[in-house]
């Protein structure tokens, strides 16, 4: 598989602006997001959801779990950066969350 590019500054600006609830961290290196839940059980669903795309992305986040809440962090590491795989897991995850509300 090939290194993934790290995104530019106005790609990037462009690609956040489609995420609310998404925020620049890290320097402008992550993305963070926290998602919040009723339920233990909710979250945990979140999660397993999210860990299934993660792992079909071949791209892992780093995450933090308190009963109904989940902290979220998204980077390219070997890019350095941010890159195309943060975002498509960040929209993977907002699905994930949104079906976990529903």
């Amino acid at each position: 598989m090939a290194k993934p590019e790290k995104l530019d500054p106005a790609a990037l600006a462009e690609e956040l602006a489609s995420f609310p609830g998404w925020t620049l961290a890290r320097e402008g290196t992550a993305i963070e997001r926290t998602f919040r839940f009723k339920t233990f059980v909710e979250a945990f669903g979140f999660m397993s959801q999210a860990a299934l795309a993660a792992e079909k992305l071949d791209h892992h986040p780093e995450w933090f779990n308190v009963y109904g809440r989940v902290e979220v962090t998204l980077t390219t590491h070997d890019a350095g950066g941010l890159t195309e795989r943060d975002f498509s897991l960040a929209a993977r995850m907002d699905a994930a969350a949104t079906a976990c509300l529903a």
